[in-house]
């Protein structure tokens, strides 16, 4: 009986080897994982994760709290908290516009002209019913 014992040793003692070196690879490729968003600017961040469903980066921050803003970039778009917080400063400032700039942007153009040099006032034909 001995003899059997014996020869599991080893055996046993080679598997905790094994499980203890593959820990110890996995934790080492996980300590060197790198910053994706490191040294991007806000802009560059914006157009990288955000531009698939935004066109704009206008409007994205109004109404909201910074630091709401903040954490839900954090746990959806960035990688760390430093890139979070400069993509929230660069969506604030776009929508903390001062209010001279906002109703030069909201001023309506002119009406265009028609033939008679009058702008028409007509609306629009309907659509023929089938």
């Amino acid at each position: 009986m001995p003899v059997a014992s014996e020869r599991t040793l080893p055996r046993k003692m080679g598997y905790c080897l094994l499980t203890l070196g593959t820990i110890a690879v996995l934790t080492n490729a996980a300590a060197r994982a790198e910053n994706l968003d490191q040294g991007k600017s806000a802009v560059k961040l914006f157009a990288d994760s955000c531009v698939t469903c935004h066109r704009s980066a206008r409007g994205l921050a109004n109404g909201r709290f910074s630091l709401t803003l903040y954490m839900f970039l954090q746990q959806h778009y960035v990688s760390n908290s430093s890139a979070a917080w400069e993509l929230t400063s660069y969506l604030e400032s776009l929508d903390s516009v001062s209010p001279k700039r906002r109703a030069a942007a909201a001023k309506p153009s002119p009406p265009a002209s028609g033939a008679s040099g009058e702008a028409s006032l007509r609306p629009p034909m309907p659509v023929p019913k089938r």
